[in-house]
C-alpha cells in the first residue's frame, strides 16, 4: 500500500527536479526543496526530526501548502508561506499541489482570475491575498487555480506553492 502512495510522487520526480533546483532528496529521490501540502488538519511541526524533539507549533488547516527543505529518515524539514520553518513527520504530507495567494500582493488589492491564461481575457474573479486553492496544469507563467468557490487562471508569479516558471500537470 505504501509503494503504490508513493506512486504519484515518483512520477512527479523528474519535472519537479527540473522546475526547483538540481538536488535530489536522500531518502525520497525526490527533487529538493519541493512544495507538497499538509495531509490533515492538525499537523504537528517540531524543532527536530524526531518525536523526542517539541512540538514548536501547531498547523491547523489541511491543505496549506508548505516546501519541503530537507529530509531526515521519516521527517521532513519545511517551510511555511510565513517563512516559518519545523520538522514534520512525512506521513503528513500530500502530494497533492495547492497554493495561497500571495501575502505580499495585500498591499495592491484583490488579484484577478481570468478565464483563460490571459490578462486580456474575462475576469472571473478577484482574491484577496491568502486564499488557498488548488493547482493544476501550470506552464511556466500561468495556473488553473481552483476551489468549491472558484476556478479559473491565476498569473503564476502571484502564488505561494509553485514555484516562477514550474510547469506542473
Amino acid at each position: 500500500m505504501l509503494a503504490l502512495a508513493a506512486l504519484p510522487l515518483a512520477a512527479l520526480a523528474p519535472a519537479a527536479a527540473q522546475n526547483a533546483g538540481t538536488q535530489i532528496g536522500k531518502e525520497s529521490g525526490l527533487p529538493m526543496p519541493r512544495f507538497l501540502s499538509l495531509k490533515a488538519d492538525k499537523v504537528n511541526v517540531r524543532a527536530g526530526p524526531s518525536k523526542d524533539h517539541e512540538v514548536v507549533w501547531v498547523f491547523t488547516r489541511a491543505g496549506l501548502p508548505v516546501e519541503v527543505t530537507a529530509e531526515f529518515e521519516n521527517w521532513r524539514r519545511i517551510r511555511d508561506s510565513e517563512g516559518a520553518e519545523g520538522w514534520v513527520y512525512h506521513a503528513m504530507l500530500s502530494g497533492r499541489r495547492t497554493a495561497l495567494v500571495g501575502s505580499w500582493l495585500k498591499k495592491d488589492g484583490p488579484v484577478a482570475l481570468y478565464a483563460r491564461r490571459s490578462a486580456d481575457s474575462e475576469v472571473k474573479a478577484r482574491l484577496e491575498s491568502g486564499v488557498l486553492g488548488n493547482i493544476k496544469d501550470c506552464d511556466g507563467q500561468w495556473c488553473r487555480f481552483f476551489s468549491d468557490n472558484f476556478d479559473g487562471f491565476i498569473q503564476q508569479e502571484k502564488l505561494w506553492g509553485v514555484y516562477p516558471g514550474e510547469k506542473a500537470d
